[in-house]
């Protein structure tokens, strides 16, 4: 959201096309919502690799992290997460 408002916040290696990407999506409504963390384990995983990661990096596949999240989504199966004490 904070680069919707400012582009400024974009990282200067890809704010040419964020700026791209924003004109290209200036006539399109959407909506952006917030959904808890358990509602969506492959972006809750992800989040959590990304701040261990000092640079930009691509994936040409799923990576394995997120394989099973993404393989329980793909399904439609429940994705539950349980804390043991």
């Amino acid at each position: 959201m904070m680069a919707f408002k400012n582009a400024a916040s974009v990282p200067w290696e890809l704010r040419n096309k964020w700026i791209n990407c924003q004109k290209m999506i200036k006539h399109i409504n959407f909506l952006v919502t917030h959904i808890y963390r358990e509602g969506n384990t492959c972006a809750d995983s992800l989040a959590n690799l990304g701040l261990n990661v000092s640079s930009f990096f691509w994936w040409q596949e799923v990576p394995n992290i997120v394989r099973r999240d993404v393989i329980f989504n793909i399904l439609g199966m429940p994705n539950f997460k349980f804390v043991t004490f």
